[in-house]
């Protein structure tokens, strides 16, 4: 899944990360012949590339980057009090990320992500939903969840 560069930093090991307007981070080294990426060398250059699209491997596979901040949780919802949107292919907005808790019962969740995913949660599990992905959930008998939304932090730059 492609995600925009929005920002930059260092790791503990001083190599460039760029940080992804999903909230992960994704190294973006200069080591010639195997990686050519001259432009992360001089500020400029990073500048320059600010909204380039990089895959990220993390969100095709759902999986919450670190430091996201809770927004809001829904009420726990059940088959006959969940939305109707819910029920059909609908997106989060960019920069937050939903995760859905099952509290009871079992809960179908599909996202078109690459590959696809196609889950049934139980009792005390949860799913998380990247940004922009086209998904939609199937209440699998009597069921209750609610759904968390997480904002992805502001780039350093």
């Amino acid at each position: 899944m492609l995600r925009a560069i929005v920002g930059y930093h260092v790791d503990w090991d001083g190599d460039p990360v760029a940080e992804l307007a999903c909230g992960h981070g994704q190294h973006v080294r200069h080591r010639p012949p195997f990686q050519l990426r001259e432009w992360i060398l001089d500020e400029a250059g990073r500048e320059a590339r600010l909204g380039t699209p990089l895959d990220c491997p993390w969100c095709d596979r759902a999986e919450l980057p670190d430091r996201l901040a809770l927004v809001r949780t829904t009420p726990e919802w059940d088959g006959t009090t969940m939305p109707a949107g819910l029920r059909r292919a609908h997106r989060i907005a960019e920069g937050t990320w939903g995760r859905i808790v099952v509290h009871e019962g079992r809960l179908r969740f599909v996202a078109r992500t690459d590959p696809g995913i196609d889950v049934v949660l139980g009792p005390d599990t949860a799913q998380a939903i990247p940004p922009g992905v086209e998904h939609e959930v199937e209440p699998l008998g009597q069921v209750r969840f609610s759904i968390e939304f997480l904002s992805v932090p502001p780039p350093t730059r």
